[in-house]
């Protein structure tokens, strides 16, 4: 069972996403990989917050609209963490302010969880990123 944790929603920083649109876009995204069983938390941030984290984790010192932590990996079995918790498949960080469509921000990072990554592909990851978004937009 995929286990979406989101944060931050309930600080009244979005009106146009709720806590199930970030599950369900999450859910579709990782399941385009075959993944189906894991947790992932989604955390909307401001600024500064983002900054930080793109200075210390990208050496980039300025915000950014969406950041992916992959954790546990997606390649091989999709075993349990311990305890018989669900597999950490990673944190997705959002800021508000430096995004155009926060849709596609939950996509972008949960497609980044996969294993995915647009700088190195051939355009795969960002042609089915927008499959997805025609999906859910129809």
């Amino acid at each position: 069972m995929l286990e979406v944790e989101v944060i931050g929603l309930d600080d009244g920083v979005l009106e146009e996403l709720t806590a199930l649109d970030v599950e369900e876009l999450c859910a579709l995204a990782l399941s385009s990989a075959g993944i189906e069983d894991g947790h992932v938390a989604v955390a909307f941030v401001d600024e500064a917050t983002i900054q930080a984290l793109n200075r210390d984790h990208r050496g980039k010192d300025a915000p950014t609209d969406v950041l992916s932590f992959p954790i546990d990996g997606v390649e091989g079995d999709a075993a349990p963490g311990a305890n018989g918790a669900p597999r950490e498949l990673g944190d997705v960080v959002i800021c508000p302010p430096c995004t155009e469509d926060l849709s596609e921000a939950v996509v972008h990072g949960a497609l980044h969880l996969t294993g995915m990554d647009h700088e190195v592909d051939d355009g795969e990851m960002l042609a089915l990123q927008a499959e997805l978004l025609r999906w859910v937009q129809e």
